[in-house]
């Protein structure tokens, strides 16, 4: 059996890492056997076009059993709290489109460049049907965008234009491989910051890192004793 776990930076998944290092056995440089489990760490860089090269050029070659997206988000709603752990189910383009004279964003299944229904897009979303499989961690939506929100004024008009519960950076990116390559797929984020006028100081990094890897050792563990 293979696991690959899909993350932007080393940094997000740092503890994990050192719990592979000390519990299992280094195979390879970013290899590891844990009772008789392969896991395999992909560090793709930040964002959605580094995410689909690494995610492509890595599924071009192996097979994983699963795939794991994980890494920290952005929560539109304070009924999430900071270092939360949640399930993303759906994913979205956030800013792939184009403004209009008026200012507002029109995006990219609007345009009619993307059909809303075009597969594997089920009304402009991007699905994961499998989602029940792994039903442990409240689930949520999630959009990528290459810009994170920091100003009130275009935040309002995200949320209203959008509904949906967290941003990240990668995460359009990560759903599509896995649903083009038909790879049974698992994408956990930590919520680090919300989504409102930016204020670095109130972000929670280091909880939501610490959290994020907490559920994914435990993860880990629970799927290899079952499978």
């Amino acid at each position: 059996m293979l696991i690959t776990i899909v993350s932007a930076t080393p940094f997000e998944i740092q503890p994990t890492i050192d719990y592979l290092t000390e519990k299992g056995k280094v195979e390879s440089p970013n290899l590891y056997v844990l009772e008789e489990c392969k896991i395999r760490i992909l560090i793709t860089g930040v964002g959605m076009t580094l995410t689909a090269l690494q995610l492509g050029l890595y599924l071009a070659k192996e097979q994983p059993n699963l795939l794991i997206n994980a890494g920290v988000a952005g929560a539109f709603s304070k009924e999430v709290s900071l270092g939360d752990v949640v399930h993303v189910v759906s994913e979205r383009f956030g800013d792939l489109g184009a403004e209009d004279k008026d200012g507002s964003f029109i995006d990219i299944h609007e345009m009619g460049l993307i059909k809303s229904n075009d597969a594997p897009f089920e009304e402009g979303v991007l699905l994961n049907k499998q989602a029940d499989k792994f039903d442990f961690l409240p689930k949520v939506r999630g959009i990528t965008i290459n810009t994170v929100h920091g100003q009130s004024d275009s935040i309002t008009a995200f949320k209203a234009k959008y509904t949906v519960d967290v941003e990240t950076m990668e995460g359009v990116a990560f759903f599509l491989a896995a649903l083009q390559t038909n790879t049974p797929f698992l994408a956990i984020r930590s919520i680090s910051n919300y989504v409102e006028a930016r204020n670095r100081d109130a972000w929670e990094l280091g909880l939501a890192i610490t959290k994020l890897n907490e559920t994914l050792i435990g993860f880990i563990n629970n799927f290899i004793d079952k499978n």
